[in-house]
């Protein structure tokens, strides 16, 4: 069974950096696209983040210039390094993945997978 997790969240300061990283674990065959989702409270879940298996990249206008993505595919890992960061950037980080991979039941299967996130707060 394909999962994914987050790590890296935490309290930073404005203006602060922090790197988000997901792993994924199970028998995953393809990815197509791997990317970072974010959830502030109160709001609906909004891309922040993508990258495709061909090494394009997507960016939510609020992020570009402060927030790189990068995927190490060998490993099946992506990562998100954010600087700058400003308290409207406050929200839980979800890692999504769009692959195929077997399921638990050994099928092979196209999946669109979530982590259950992590935490970022940008506070003084």
């Amino acid at each position: 069974q394909v999962q994914l997790v987050e790590s890296g969240g935490g309290l930073v300061q404005p203006g602060g950096s922090l790197r988000l990283s997901c792993a994924t674990s199970g028998t995953i065959l393809r990815i197509n696209a791997m990317g970072w989702y974010r959830q502030a409270p109160g709001k609906e879940r909004e891309l922040v983040a993508v990258t495709t298996s061909g090494g394009g990249t997507n960016y939510a206008d609020s992020v570009k210039g402060r927030f790189t993505i990068s995927r190490d595919n060998a490993q099946n890992v992506v990562n998100l390094q954010m600087n700058s960061l400003k308290p409207e950037d406050t929200a839980v980080y979800y890692c999504n993945a769009d692959l195929q991979g077997f399921d638990s039941g050994g099928i092979l299967r196209s999946m669109n997978s979530w982590g259950k996130g992590t935490l970022v707060t940008v506070s003084s």
